[in-house]
């Protein structure tokens, strides 16, 4: 299980990537050849990327369970009670964009969002973008959330017996997990690959993706520096009773909403 954690963590980073459209088909000139900048266009694409997700945190469970060391195994409850509270706040967040949408496939939501950036989600939905964005990243462990691997108080953590290339692997999943958290919202609420102007859809769809990641990341990179770390019952009343009721909230108001345009 030591050496399987590392494995568990990044494997499932990874494989998140499947279902996340970069950019939108095209037809090579001259040919027939269709270029798709996914891997794979399926129905429960959403719900894919959560359950994946879900299961990397049995990476960090079981490696700091099997250390054999107290702050390996303080890390590791610390970081399963987190990112389980936050990741329930995070998928009530995006339940909106799916009533919009009518549906859970990447492609859909992100067709739903063309015309322009009026018709982005973030717009429809701007509670629901500011909520997903506290709990990503609360749910991939950076400041002020990094409470798993607080270096003050438990010496790194879930990942303090680790080292080399296993170490490594944990530390390439949490920047794996942050750029999923990123290609995400911007597909869920910035309007994937389309350029925020018809008149600008000249230039490929994959460069507007890419454009719109990086000020994610930047930001990602910015807070980090930024705030302070929070103390860890803050935290855990921070994500059940602030974020989980605004999550309901706007929920129930976007379901309101809809019927009564309905």
């Amino acid at each position: 299980l030591f050496v399987m954690a590392p494995m568990i963590s990044i494997i499932t980073a990874i494989a998140i990537f499947a279902v996340i459209p970069f950019g939108n088909q095209f037809t090579v000139p001259g040919t027939d050849w269709v270029v798709k900048l996914r891997l794979a266009d399926v129905d429960i694409g959403l719900l894919f990327i959560f359950g994946f997700a879900s299961i990397g945190e049995f990476g960090i469970v079981l490696g700091g369970w099997s250390s054999g060391n107290k702050y390996g195994l303080f890390g590791s409850l610390r970081a399963a009670a987190q990112m389980i509270s936050y990741e329930v706040a995070l998928g009530l967040s995006i339940i909106g964009v799916i009533i919009l949408s009518q549906s859970l496939r990447l492609t859909d939501i992100i067709h739903a969002q063309a015309g322009g950036f009026w018709n982005w989600n973030v717009w429809y939905q701007p509670v629901a973008f500011i909520l997903y964005i506290i709990c990503g990243i609360a749910e991939i462990n950076r400041t002020p959330f990094d409470m798993p691997e607080a270096e003050s108080e438990l010496a790194c953590g879930f990942n303090i017996e680790y080292s080399s290339m296993k170490f490594a692997l944990f530390f390439m999943a949490e920047y794996a997990h942050m750029i999923t958290m990123g290609a995400l919202a911007v597909t869920l609420f910035w309007g994937g690959w389309q350029p925020p102007l018809p008149a600008l859809s000249f230039i490929p769809g994959v460069v507007w993706f890419a454009m719109k990641l990086f000020v994610f990341l930047f930001f990602f990179v910015w807070q980090r520096g930024t705030y302070p770390r929070l103390r860890y019952d803050q935290i855990m009343k921070f994500g059940w009773k602030v974020l989980l009721p605004l999550t309901l909230i706007n929920l129930l108001i976007t379901a309101l909403v809809i019927s009564l345009k309905g």
